[in-house]
């Protein structure tokens, strides 16, 4: 089938991080996987994205700032004519080192916290961060640069919705991600410590509504979970569509976990050119369109907007990466979706953080 035009690459540059988060959306075997591009080959993947029709980088990982060309790919990606977008925890980068990455051509920055309050952020990431993120917070504002705070929420955090959105406006954000964890990786290894409780999520909700009228300087976007929702989510904009994954080693995906699907063929750059491994590959093609969808998805009129949900998911939750999304209250295994909801009127479990890889 003719693959379509992606607009957002997403360069996974490394899985080294000094955080711990519970809920760190990287390969639970993530340690395993050690970048294998330098800037020399990271510029090519630029250029061949570009040439495919992508016109945004989000330069990710685990923490970016730790990859030892960053500079060398922020370049390339604007020489590229692509918007780099810096996706960071923000204790890693000076103020000498942002200002040469935004001299570079860095368009804008991401910076995740993972709580208002010192004490709840510490227990999340597993280390002090708070006072490290304030300034690099300032160090954005400082230089100019749009932020995007983000903040992944959890029942430990979900009561602070006035406290994070005061907090994004006084980092001077212009917009705030209050994105409730989708369950994978090391937050599905917590989940039964992380899923609230549908009424904890919908007072959270209700006060999103409130805060977004008293502080209409700032866009606020509140992103459910699926969990609770009862309608699966399309993955990534739907396998293979609109976004392309070059992982650290070089694989290339249609989301960040899909290299852990079983049975599934996905190509590497520099071996292979990137649009090649985007349009050719067998696992990238693997669930395009809908002629492997499996009742009730073969002829739900929703599955052109939900795509049957994510794959990994599917795969993490039933053991087949072509079943209905168990979010979907229509999939056959919709009661493992329940049962979750009801561990979490329960008291939480320990949680079990990522080890450390700096």
């Amino acid at each position: 089938m003719t693959a379509p035009r992606p607009y957002n690459l997403v360069a996974e540059l490394t899985y080294r991080c000094p955080l711990r988060c519970v809920y760190c959306s990287n390969p639970l075997e993530y340690a395993q996987v050690r970048e294998q591009l330098d800037g020399a080959a990271w510029s090519v993947v630029m250029e061949e994205a570009a040439a495919l029709g992508v016109v945004h980088v989000g330069l990710t990982g685990g923490e970016p700032t730790l990859h030892p060309d960053l500079l060398e790919i922020v370049t390339a990606a604007a020489n590229a004519d692509l918007y780099p977008h810096l996706v960071t925890a923000g204790t890693t980068l000076d103020r000498e080192g942002l200002e040469a990455l935004a001299r570079a051509g860095l368009r804008s920055v991401q910076l995740s916290i993972q709580s208002a309050r010192a004490d709840t952020a510490r227990r999340v990431a597993g280390v002090d961060v708070a006072t490290q993120k304030a300034r690099f917070a300032a160090d954005v504002r400082a230089l100019d640069l749009p932020l995007t705070v983000n903040v992944v929420l959890h029942r430990d955090n979900l009561d602070e919705v006035p406290e994070l959105v005061g907090l994004a406006d006084q980092f001077g954000a212009k917009r705030l991600e209050l994105a409730n964890t989708q369950y994978h990786g090391w937050a599905l290894r917590n989940r039964d410590a992380l899923l609230p409780t549908r009424a904890a999520l919908d007072a959270a909700a209700s006060t999103v509504e409130r805060m977004r009228a008293a502080y209409p300087q700032l866009e606020i976007l509140f992103v459910l979970p699926d969990y609770l929702s009862d309608r699966p989510k399309p993955c990534m904009g739907g396998w293979g569509q609109r976004i392309v994954v070059v992982a650290p080693d070089g694989k290339v995906l249609p989301c960040h976990g899909a290299a852990e699907l079983p049975g599934l063929e996905f190509w590497r750059v520099p071996e292979r050119a990137l649009g090649d491994c985007w349009r050719k590959a067998p696992g990238m093609n693997a669930y395009r369109g809908d002629a492997w969808m499996q009742p009730p998805c073969r002829t739900c009129p929703e599955r052109q907007r939900d795509f049957a949900g994510c794959r990994c998911q599917a795969f993490a939750l039933t053991g087949d990466a072509a079943a209905t999304d168990p979010a979907c209250s229509l999939a056959p295994a919709h009661g493992r979706i329940v049962e979750a909801r009801d561990a979490a009127e329960a008291d939480p479990p320990a949680l079990v953080y990522r080890g450390g890889l700096s």
